[in-house]
Formats: C-alpha cells, sequence, structure tokens
C-alpha cells in the first residue's frame, strides 16, 4: 500500500493552510473573546469549496476524497477549532446525511446551496437530559395532517444561532425504539411556539 498524499491532497492541504493562517487567524482571539460566529470566514470557506468537500459536483460539491477533506480540517483546526467544528458539522453531518440518505427534491433543493456554501446547515441531535444517546431524546414529531408537530428541547447545536437548515431527529415511533426516530430537515424562520 502506497501512503503517500496525492499532488491534489497537497494542493488541497496548502490551500487550507495558507487560508487558515491568512485569513482565520488575525481575527480567532478577538472572535473568542467577544464570542463571535465567524460569518465572512464561513461565507470564504464556502467559496473556496471547503463546505461541500466530498458532495459530488452535480449536488454542488468539489467532490474530494476522504484525505483531502480531513487535511484541510487539520489546517483549518490548527489555527481555529471553532471554524473547524463549523466546517465539520456542515461537511460530516449535514452535507453527508443529506447525500446518503436524502430524496432527488431534498438533495436538489437543499444539499446543492450547503455544499456550494450558500447556506450554512445544523445537526440537532443533543438534549438536556440525553446528551448525544438518540435513543434517551425526548422530541417527538406527531403528524398533523400533511406535516409533523415537533414537541422538545435540544442544545450543543454547533452553528444554532447561525444556521439556515437544521437537521432534527425525533422520535416518531417509541415502541420501535432506536428505529422509532426520524431526522427531519427544519428551515430557519419556521414557525416556533414555546411554552
Amino acid at each position: 500500500m502506497v501512503f503517500d498524499l496525492t499532488e491534489e491532497q497537497i494542493m488541497i492541504q496548502e490551500a487550507a493552510r495558507d487560508f487558515a493562517k491568512s485569513e482565520i487567524t488575525p481575527s480567532t482571539i478577538h472572535r473568542d473573546i467577544n464570542a463571535e460566529f465567524p460569518a465572512d470566514i464561513v461565507k470564504k470557506l464556502g467559496e473556496l469549496g471547503f463546505l461541500g468537500m466530498m458532495v459530488p459536483p452535480e449536488f454542488g460539491g468539489t467532490g474530494l476524497d476522504t484525505i483531502s477533506y480531513v487535511l484541510a480540517m487539520i489546517e483549518v483546526s490548527k489555527v481555529d477549532a471553532s471554524v473547524g467544528v463549523i466546517m465539520s458539522v456542515n461537511n460530516s453531518l449535514v452535507c453527508y446525511g443529506l447525500e446518503k440518505y436524502g430524496s432527488p427534491f431534498l438533495k436538489e433543493k437543499y444539499l446543492v446551496p450547503l455544499a456550494k456554501g450558500e447556506k450554512l446547515g445544523a445537526f440537532a441531535l443533543s438534549e438536556p437530559e440525553a446528551g448525544s444517546d438518540a435513543t434517551k431524546q425526548k422530541t417527538t414529531a406527531d403528524k398533523d395532517g400533511d406535516c409533523f408537530v415537533l414537541n422538545g428541547m435540544k442544545n450543543w447545536i454547533t452553528n444554532g444561532t447561525s444556521a439556515d437548515y437544521f437537521l432534527v431527529m425525533a422520535t416518531t415511533d417509541k415502541a420501535q425504539g432506536h428505529k422509532g426516530i426520524t431526522t427531519f430537515l427544519v428551515e430557519k424562520g419556521t414557525p416556533v411556539r414555546t411554552w
């Protein structure tokens, strides 16, 4: 087996390293101290193709391999782990989930702008009493005509305050245990009622 990086992988690694040093480093400490979301940096990551790295080009991504993705993640995370996590959630949890399990409609409407970096995704699994154990979650989704009504509370949602689309896990059939959990795509601005 050959473990050498390809020319393309080295190019991606260098591009990510250069971007991290020139674009992320100057504001890292300021953003960290002031708890500021790096909106401008995330926009540039999208423009460079770093938010849909493994998504095929027909769905707006760059169609790169896993090694290239990991190399880019390492370089970004060396400079600012928070930006690395934002990038990781959009690529690994949101884009991957939609690419692997989404219908053609979901891929066209949601995956394409996510992979292009025009929109940002978040992943809502964790709950205050269950952590990230999906089988212990209390969020439910009940059918109401052509829609579902989600009831519950999620926390620790990376990209949560800045995302356009959310993948939300909810129990639709408690009797089926873990097989009764469904993932819903919820758009920012969907009506919410708090008690």
